[in-house]
């Protein structure tokens, strides 16, 4: 086999994605003495646009060889001596934007296409979870509401409904008695509220358990688990209301030990690299397992295949050393001559949300405060605003989205993390901001 390329002096990198993941990896990049040129694809975004500069070619898939946009992008990354690509949202990779870019000159950190369906299709991830043996909860699969329907009244019990495509984060419906489940499938397959997303759909048992995020970096040989996330999906305090795309995430979670995480790497994460090895896939990038730890032990609740958001802000804000040779070495197959270590400090992101969201929301609200939350904190500590659905208008910054905001605070404990957080979120006003002040609350009775 060749040798991987080593990580050259300087890398020119362009960044996909326009949310607070992207701009938390932006925010790593630009600190990185490998760095040669940023280039972003989020226009006039509030944290994005000061990084880089934008590409003017459209990154929006999906992408096949007789596609105008993919040869206008190539050629772009090949003029302006793009080196590495790095993905951020799963749609791109699901729509075949590695595929479409990595040469043997240029790198792309994030999985194929196929490697993609690992979080694009839930249906594929079950069965490849049930070939390798891998702990997950029962489920059926259905492509038509009446064959589902029937399947939940015959059983009448708690359940989880789940499109099985892409849905932003919202597709899964928690599901406690028969009227919220039948209502759950009228709303994926008869509404088609999540589009080609509900063309299938599975109907999970509920476990039940704290669930906690688990990242690694794998290069489809070597596998580097990160410093185990929590996330918060419920949009109300208490874990109560719809699920969102993540409402806080704090880092490390002290849910899991060295022997828990062990049972985690070789029961879970080399299985399901193995399976995907079977299916001639080798899988390099950001692994995710979404972990319920149930009585009887972890069980997988959904793979991804990026890093989360909003875990992504407070593992990059604890992520010591150079990431473009971190990521280079990634996707360049040569992780296993890569050290990563973590600051001391307890991270915790608190996420800044728009009026309405999970629902409907207006847009183009002015906001003031973050440059006074960021100067927050006692020496050692430190709060760092990650913009997610923000944008630049009219010489100001103002909210383009439901999660505006991830507030994130590293200090000496959790608690102290907690609070300086959610005191930057004070600081800062958007009209009908919300947020949840109880993030990272539980983490000590979950321990």
């Amino acid at each position: 086999m060749p040798k991987p390329p080593a990580c050259p002096d300087k890398v020119n990198v362009l960044l996909i994605g326009g949310g607070g993941r992207e701009h938390a990896l932006g925010w790593k990049l630009k600190k990185s003495g490998r760095l040669g040129k940023l280039w972003i694809d989020a226009k006039k975004h509030g944290g994005l646009s000061p990084l880089g500069e934008c590409c003017p070619i459209s990154t929006s898939g999906p992408f096949h060889e007789k596609s105008n946009d993919l040869f206008q992008l190539r050629n772009w990354c090949d003029d302006n001596n793009i080196q590495l690509v790095v993905v951020g949202p799963e749609v791109p990779l699901a729509d075949g934007i590695h595929d479409a870019l990595a040469t043997d000159t240029r790198l792309v950190f994030g999985p194929t296409a196929d490697g993609a369906r690992l979080e694009a299709d839930k249906g594929f991830a079950k069965q490849l979870m049930r070939a390798a043996n891998v702990p997950t909860a029962d489920a059926r699969m259905f492509t038509n509401a009446e064959d589902a329907l029937e399947y939940v009244r015959t059983k009448d019990e708690p359940c989880v409904i789940k499109a099985a495509g892409l849905a932003a984060g919202k597709g899964v419906m928690i599901c406690g008695t028969l009227a919220e489940a039948e209502e759950a499938i009228t709303r994926v397959m008869e509404d088609r509220e999540f589009g080609k997303a509900g063309d299938t759909l599975l109907i999970e048992e509920m476990l039940s358990g704290p669930e906690v995020s688990i990242l690694a970096l794998t290069d489809g040989s070597s596998c580097w688990i990160l410093d185990p996330a929590q996330d918060h999906k419920r949009v109300g305090e208490g874990d109560t209301g719809p699920n969102t795309g993540g409402m806080g995430a704090y880092c490390p979670a002290p849910v899991l030990d060295e022997e828990q995480m062990a049972t985690v790497e070789r029961d879970i994460l080399v299985p399901i690299l193995d399976a995907l090895k079977r299916e001639g896939i080798v899988y390099r990038g950001v692994l995710y397992a979404g972990l319920m730890l149930t009585k009887a032990g972890p069980k997988v609740l959904e793979f991804n295949c990026r890093f989360g958001d909003p875990e992504c802000q407070p593992l990059l804000a604890r992520l010591k050393g150079d990431i473009i040779k971190i990521l280079w070495d990634t996707a360049a197959g040569n992780l296993a001559n890569t050290s990563i270590e973590f600051d001391e400090r307890p991270a915790c992101c608190v996420v800044m949300c728009s009026a309405g969201y999970p629902g409907a929301y207006e847009k183009g609200k002015a906001i003031q405060g973050i440059d006074a939350a960021q100067q927050l904190g006692a020496p050692g500590e430190q709060v760092i605003v990650f913009h997610a659905g923000t944008k630049h208008e009219g010489g100001e910054v103002v909210t383009s989205g439901g999660r505006v905001l991830g507030v994130t605070a590293l200090a000496k404990d959790l608690d102290r993390a907690r609070a300086l957080a959610n005191e930057a979120c004070a600081v800062i006003e958007f009209e009908g901001s919300f947020f949840r002040s109880d993030i990272g609350a539980k983490a000590d009775t979950e321990s």
